[in-house]
């Protein structure tokens, strides 16, 4: 019997007057489709914009073929080479040696690059200083910015190059006999500083001045006064066994950074010693956190601190616990003699010159006065000079080129000034505050586009090269002054040309090239700015009026000086102390923020909120900063970063902070100000909300006395869980609910982090952020802990010597009551904590609790020990993401790349062009988490099978293993009984996150031991 049901396959056949349903009864197509027309019109195709969603509004699929015409689809037009590179394979990576010197960031680098496209930095491993910091990983993202100058201009209009040089000559001939100041950041560059100091001679009116936004003028000024070079003393911690620092915040950006990796190695117990680090600060900093001995202190009162360690000076105003530390100090430092050092992070050449002179006399190892660091040379006096000289008339043109005058200079009278010179050029590569006031702007290149040379430490070279060809019309600063100085050379003739006569000597260009580094003992004659007079004691810091407060300014881990605020990975980039992003904000004392009635406080969904403060200096005022409380900020201080509240060139949603220069009076980072309350509520993206651990065993740290005498059970005990009413250790096979099959064949990946050497600089967060395309989701979607990082690095506090305290006062809770009030007690930070950092990513769980409850088999386990995610499969129910322990899956709410709603450079073609092809940019609704590189590991396998050998040790490597500066994390073949990680795996210190929950995980932590040992 036929069937009477009637069938439709749209809900349009429905409507009886509907034409289209009748025209479609008749034709297959409602119109002719304009195929031709369409896909051969350039134009047409690419002004097309109707989604997917519009396309499938109509009325179903039997009539989608109407719709074709308006229907986008992308016509990619592959052009196969005339001739093929032969450095080229398609599908596999190049790397090229390289050097970045931004004035602020100098290190030596590999570009990986995939297709002719860079897409990765990485640390160049035959570099003497090859430290690469957050900001150097994420350099490669602002290559593909879509806010750089694409040419030059001349009145604000797009002109040719020869325009503008005819625009420069003109000018420079009219200004013949005026003062003009050729402004520059620091090159570090003997090439450069050659090429200028010809250029002035040409141009006699023509002053060089260098500009360094974060200035170091007072301890460049010491070493000058000592050594007749400007330049940086430079140390090698991992000789250290005490280290002592006033203020200078060393992990992190003080005097140029790079000093986290030998600072690692002797903080890692090695036959039973370690370095003793004493920190006396008043912002909490990354040096700091990773100190055995931290005192809070405001900068007025380490002038005193300093004065008493190095020179037995007066401790009479100090609070009795800061003297007893610098007693203990005191005594540390002469017991450790030669291999003792005092750093100081106080700004007066005063400070300075008596640490120095304290290393000196004392023969400290540490300190390398012979090699010094070449990578800061500004005067503040100088720079002072000139800020007065183009204020009051007497300076007629500016030539900057790499700095940003106009946002940076902590004048409000310098940007009208500017102004009004009669000339003035700005080499940049954005149109930032200072190329918009310009009346001619030359666009230079990015530094991958780019030749160049540096001195990074006296007698290491590094030589920077193009890894890819000039995305816009630029041109390099050099190649400029080539051209007016009437030179037909172009930049990279004359940088070979010095190299060979002056620097090589013997050595192979081809060679200096291919490894990026040379190393020569060669006298090149650098520019020697303005010195100011710098006296043997450090100076007295001059006490802020009645109310007022000592502010430290910083710069951030991820922002730096701010050069690069226009990235997405920076600003997103939790900061590794207060873990909040997006942000720059007040740091101030829970005492000082009650006494003037400031709060922060987490609102309904657990997001942090703050009240905003003013800032009055002098005549300079911020109307309105948000304050975070930090635990750890000396009362009577507070904190404020450098390098926020740029707008110029900056996109929308990356216009984040305010200001801090125009309180850099003086180009010092101390400053009295005054503090009040004013309305409003800021609203915080921060990563991690819990201060503590509450009593959790997720951190293990031990003392180095406990290390040293104690049974390795007593600090790292196995946990043991109740079987048939008997306790056996979790590690037992009676303790698994399954059976394991053997993994001894093949490889296992484990990987170790060593919670001794993580300082907590975050490299590895930007680095993984760059290898696996993880997507920028912004800070309202931080808000909602909607963060996308793969990699975290938690950060905890202690008010203890060990967490046993914590782990006393949970097993002491009892009753609903006890238990808020003694874990929000618990939540409380100390005023002055104890700090430790654990990077998480996902365990690789030999027994995953997410592979058990995934109801489509999108995640499931692979021999190598690898934890593996189908995305294709994966339907987003998020059962994994709540049973896993450790809270390291992701779940892309929505899709964030080609996503208006998140425009971060992933919605051009430019930004996506640092995607790594070798890593699929998942879609909205799945599941993604830590891979363990997958793609890395698999190619190091293929690589050694075409070879026909095994992989050796140290081949293994994860973005995070081979970003991290300290050696902390370390990853490789568990099956390979030789290689590091195997060791690892039976080192005494070795224990695995949580587990007494029976994970048995493939990531593996190293115990935390602290240094309380007493001189």
């Amino acid at each position: 019997m036929a069937s009477n049901k009637k069938y439709w396959k749209s809900v349009e056949e429905l409507n009886p007057s509907s034409s289209i349903v009748e025209d479609l009864q008749q034709n297959e197509f409602v119109e002719p489709i304009p195929t031709d027309d369409f896909l051969g019109d350039k134009e047409t195709l690419e002004a097309s914009s109707t989604t997917r969603r519009d396309f499938l509004k109509y009325v179903g699929f039997s009539t989608a073929a109407a719709s074709l015409a308006a229907c986008e689809g992308p016509v990619i037009k592959s052009i196969p080479y005339v001739v093929a590179p032969d450095e080229i394979v398609p599908g596999v990576a190049n790397y090229y040696a390289s050097t970045i010197a931004d004035g602020f960031d100098f290190a030596s680098v590999l570009v990986k690059t995939r297709e002719g496209r860079p897409i990765k930095i990485e640390r160049n491993d035959l570099a003497e200083n090859n430290d690469v910091n957050a900001r150097v990983q994420a350099s490669v993202l602002s290559l593909y910015d879509t806010n750089r100058l694409m040419g030059p201009m001349v009145g604000g209009n797009v002109v040719s190059w020869d325009d503008l040089d005819n625009a420069v000559a003109s000018a420079l001939t009219a200004s013949a006999g005026q003062d003009v100041v050729l402004l520059t950041k620091t090159f570090a560059s003997p090439s450069t500083e050659k090429l200028i100091a010809q250029f002035t001679n040409q141009y006699p009116n023509v002053r060089h001045v260098a500009f360094d936004s974060v200035n170091a003028s007072g301890a460049l000024d010491a070493y000058q006064s000592r050594f007749g070079v400007r330049a940086l003393p430079d140390y090698d911690f991992s000789k250290a066994e005490v280290i002592v620092s006033v203020g200078a915040d060393f992990i992190g950006d003080w005097q140029g950074g790079g000093y986290e990796g030998a600072y690692a190695k002797s903080r890692v117990p090695h036959q039973g010693k370690m370095s003793k680090h004493f920190q006396f600060e008043a912002n909490m900093s990354l040096s700091g956190a990773n100190a055995d001995v931290r005192v809070p202190v405001t900068p007025s009162q380490q002038a005193k601190v300093l004065n008493a360690i190095v020179a037995n000076g007066s401790t009479s105003g100090l609070p009795e616990s800061v003297v007893e530390t610098i007693n203990k100090a005191k005594a540390h430092l002469s017991k450790a003699g030669s291999k003792g050092v005092v750093v100081t992070g106080l700004p007066d050449a005063g400070s300075q010159t008596a640490a120095l002179n304290y290393n000196i006399n004392s023969n400290s190892e540490v300190i390398d006065t012979a090699r010094p660091k070449m990578t800061s040379s500004a005067s503040a006096s100088a720079m002072n000079s000139v800020i007065d000289g183009i204020q009051n008339g007497s300076i007629k043109g500016v030539i900057t080129v790499g700095v940003d005058p106009v946002y940076a200079v902590p004048t409000s009278q310098f940007a009208e000034a500017y102004g009004n010179l009669s000339f003035s050029l700005a080499f940049a590569m954005k149109k930032d505050a200072t190329a918009s006031a310009s009346k001619m702007v030359a666009a230079v290149p990015h530094y991958l586009e780019a030749w160049g040379d540096s001195q990074i430490k006296k007698g290491s070279f590094g030589l920077t090269q193009p890894t890819i060809r000039p995305l816009f019309n630029t041109r390099q600063f050099e190649d400029s002054l080539l051209k007016w100085t009437g030179s037909n050379q172009s930049f990279y003739e004359y940088l070979r040309e010095n190299w060979e006569t002056n620097i090589l000597g013997s050595a192979s260009w081809n060679k200096a090239l291919h490894d990026g580094v040379h190393t020569a003992d060669v006298e090149l004659v650098m520019p020697a700015d303005e010195m100011e007079s710098a006296s043997n004691d450090a100076a007295s810091m001059a006490l802020p009026q009645d109310g007022g407060f000592e502010l430290t300014l910083y710069t951030k881990t991820a922002m730096g000086d701010g050069q690069m605020a226009n990235n997405p990975w920076l600003q997103e980039m939790p900061d590794p102390i207060t873990r909040a992003s997006w942000d720059n904000y007040l740091t101030m004392s829970a005492t000082d923020a009650a006494s003037l009635g400031i709060t922060n406080y987490n609102v309904a969904n657990g997001a942090l909120n703050g009240g905003y403060a003013k800032i009055t200096s002098g005549d300079q005022v911020i109307e309105k900063v948000p304050v975070l409380i930090q635990p750890g900020q000396a009362p009577g201080s507070v904190g404020l970063a450098l390098g926020y509240g740029k707008t110029d060139a900056v996109q929308k949603e990356m216009q984040t902070g305010v200001n801090a220069n125009i309180l850099y009076q003086n180009f010092s980072n101390v400053q009295n100000v005054q503090i009040e309350k004013v309305a409003g509520e800021h609203e915080f993206a921060c990563i991690q909300l819990h201060n503590t651990m509450m009593g959790r065993d997720i951190i293990r740290e031990t003392t180095l006395e406990i290390f040293n005498t104690k049974n390795v059970h007593d600090w790292n005990p196995i946990p043991e869980v109740s079987k048939d009413h008997q306790e056996i250790p979790v590690t037992s096979p009676d303790a698994d609910l399954w059976d394991s099959f053997d993994r001894s064949i093949g490889h296992h990946f484990n990987l170790s982090i060593d919670l001794n050497a993580c300082t907590g600089c975050g490299a590895c967060v930007i680095a993984c952020h760059a290898e696996n395309n993880v997507p920028v989701v912004g800070k309202n979607e931080v808000r909602k802990s909607r963060d996308m990082h793969w990699l975290r690095i938690d950060r905890y506090y202690s008010s203890e010597e060990s967490f046993s305290g914590d782990t006393e006062k949970k097993e002491g809770i009892s009753g609903l009551g006890s238990s808020l009030s003694d874990f929000g007690e618990m939540e409380v930070a100390a005023a002055n904590p104890q700090v430790a950092f654990q990077p998480v990513m996902c365990q690789h769980c030999n027994h995953a609790p997410c592979e058990t409850v995934c109801p489509v088999a999108a995640t499931s386990h692979g021999r190598q020990g690898q934890n593996h995610m189908a995305y294709n499969r994966c339907v987003g129910t998020r059962y994994c993401a709540n049973n896993c322990p450790y809270k390291v899956r992701r779940f892309n709410w929505f899709l964030y790349a080609e996503n208006d709603e998140f425009d971060y450079h992933m919605n051009n073609d430019l930004g996506r062009m640092v995607l790594n092809p070798d890593v699929v940019v998942r879609s909205r609704g799945v599941m993604e988490k830590c891979s363990f590189c997958i793609q890395m590991t698999q190619k190091t396998i293929l690589d050694a099978k075409r070879d026909g050998r095994p992989v050796k040790d140290g081949e293994f490597k994860t973005a995070c293993s081979a970003a991290c500066n300290t050696g902390a994390i370390v990853f490789g073949d568990v099956n390979d009984h030789d290689s590091e990680v195997y060791k690892k795996s039976k080192d005494d210190r070795m224990y695995h996150l949580l587990e007494q929950v029976g994970t048995k995980p493939n990531v593996m932590y190293q115990t935390k031991v602290r240094n309380t040992t007493e001189a």
